[in-house]
């Protein structure tokens, strides 16, 4: 059982809160493996909603659930170059099995293109066979050196979209509309305002020709990239023949994307809205909506009774209403020790029923979002609460994206980024060129985090960097990131 202790605040130590946030809400506890972590019931539920919601997204988009093994012939990598110079270093590799060496070593699933791309060159034989719309959830392994529970760990678990289509628009326009179902869930179900954007050259998936990408703000100023969409052209199908007989009857190559979001998500939602309490989880998300604590002495076996009565009465309403509900009977604790739990925990409401309040008629009601607690009739606590969470979901969003208003700042000079860089966003004009941004990355640790896709050209201006004219230059968005 977590101890009730207190947390690092997140401006004496924002990366010290997290590490212990995650452990002390019972989240996640330490593996065997380095980097590979244990995800508890606690945090494992709330992957379920994350999962829940994201799946029926895909399935209304017309996409199909499918499973591929995770072990992967090592050859497989070495016909797509750029894709495997890109994940030979975080690979994972099997050499030994069933008491003898492999004639070749499987990669254990770093990603999935490779594998996917054999099969799809069976499977697509004709225009008629496009587009292939699958997506699988499963594990992946990357040897991450520096890991952090939820953001960068040695196995992981995701989503990996794969999709085949007979030409380019196609493929672009699935690129794009993934990348909007990600932007949707992350602000309507994760109460997380993201900016949707291109990433640069230098920061493009392994094999792709474009990656889309949405990107938030935590809580210390830096951004996390929380979900991408990767246009791959033809080069998979060049790599695996992944040809068909088009409308007119001629060999072409399928264009191909793929897109995924994983756990990061979870560590997203915790950077995004906790603070020195502990969690605040997005209603639509949250493992529990409400937890509701009796109150009544261990030695009044009456009192115990008539606040049981109430409490179930409620709690089946709310179930009844379609809201995850916790009542919190355990014994030998204090209400005070559940209380700072729930909020550790971050349960968007919490309700407190004893003999006092049914003499008054009322419940005592704690939002996570707010300071004190409110009494509220018990003849209209189920739809009071009913009606709390929606709005709680519009307030924590609000919270966020003020957050990072405050914390965004268009710059036009290098001092400038170099400054606004050490608590947030700078907006900037850049020409584009990869050995600037290296320096840039070099002299503040900051990189291109996306180039918006509301943005457009600036014609000819000056980089923040290079102070060079270019007619090429763009707004991008510059951060510190995880």
């Amino acid at each position: 059982m977590a101890k009730q202790q207190g947390l690092t605040p997140q401006t004496e130590d924002f990366s010290a809160w997290y590490n212990e946030l995650v452990y002390k809400a019972d989240l996640v506890d330490l593996g065997p493996v380095r980097g590979a972590f244990v995800i508890r019931p606690y945090g494992y539920a709330l992957w379920e909603h994350i999962q829940r919601e994201l799946d029926t997204m895909f399935k209304a988009t017309g996409h199909e659930n499918l499973s591929f093994p995770m072990l992967i012939p090592m050859s497989y990598f070495q016909r797509e170059a750029e894709h495997v110079e890109g994940f030979s270093p975080e690979l994972a590799v099997v050499t030994h099995a069933g008491g003898q060496e492999l004639e070749e070593p499987l990669a254990i699933r770093p990603t999935s293109e490779t594998i996917i791309g054999e099969l799809y060159a069976k499977w697509i034989q004709s225009y008629r066979d496009l587009p292939l719309l699958y997506n699988q959830w499963c594990n992946v392994v990357r040897w991450e050196m520096r890991t952090r529970p939820f953001l960068r760990t040695t196995e992981f678990l995701w989503q990996e979209g794969h999709t085949a289509h007979a030409n380019e628009e196609e493929a672009r326009a699935e690129v794009r509309q993934m990348l909007d179902v990600y932007a949707t869930f992350a602000e309507r179900f994760a109460a997380l305002p993201v900016i949707r954007g291109e990433k640069t050259a230098g920061e493009r998936f392994a094999g792709a020709l474009q990656t889309l990408t949405i990107e938030a703000m935590m809580r210390d100023g830096k951004a996390l990239q929380s979900g991408t969409s990767h246009y791959l052209g033809t080069n998979f199908a060049k790599a695996f023949d992944i040809t068909f007989n088009d409308v007119d009857n001629q060999q072409a190559y399928a264009h191909t994307t793929s897109w995924g979001l994983s756990t990061r998500m979870i560590g997203a939602i915790i950077m995004a809205h906790g603070d020195d309490t502990g969690l605040i989880l997005p209603p639509l998300l949250a493992p529990h909506q409400v937890v509701i604590v009796p109150i009544a002495r261990a030695n009044d076996e009456a009192a115990r009774v008539r606040v049981g009565t109430e409490v179930t009465r409620v709690a089946e309403a709310l179930r009844s209403a379609g809201v995850r509900v916790r009542v919190d009977e355990r014994d030998g604790m204090s209400p005070g020790w559940k209380f700072n739990e729930w909020e550790r925990k971050g349960v968007p409401l919490r309700v407190e029923i004893g003999p006092k309040d049914l003499d008054a008629g009322t419940a005592l009601v704690k939002d996570r979002l707010q300071e004190g607690k409110e009494a509220v009739p018990l003849a209209g606590l189920v739809p009071y609460l009913v009606d709390a969470l929606p709005a709680f979901h519009e307030r924590l969003f609000r919270r966020a994206l003020d957050f990072r208003a405050e914390r965004t700042r268009e710059v036009h000079t290098f001092d400038e980024l170099a400054e606004q860089v050490e608590v947030g966003f700078a907006i900037a004009t850049h020409c584009g060129d990869a050995d600037s941004e290296a320096a840039i990355q070099e002299a503040t640790k900051a990189t291109v985090r996306c180039i918006p896709l509301e943005a457009i050209s600036v014609g000819a201006s000056r980089c923040v960097h290079t102070g060079r004219e270019s007619g090429h230059a763009t707004k991008v968005v510059f951060g510190r990131a995880y």
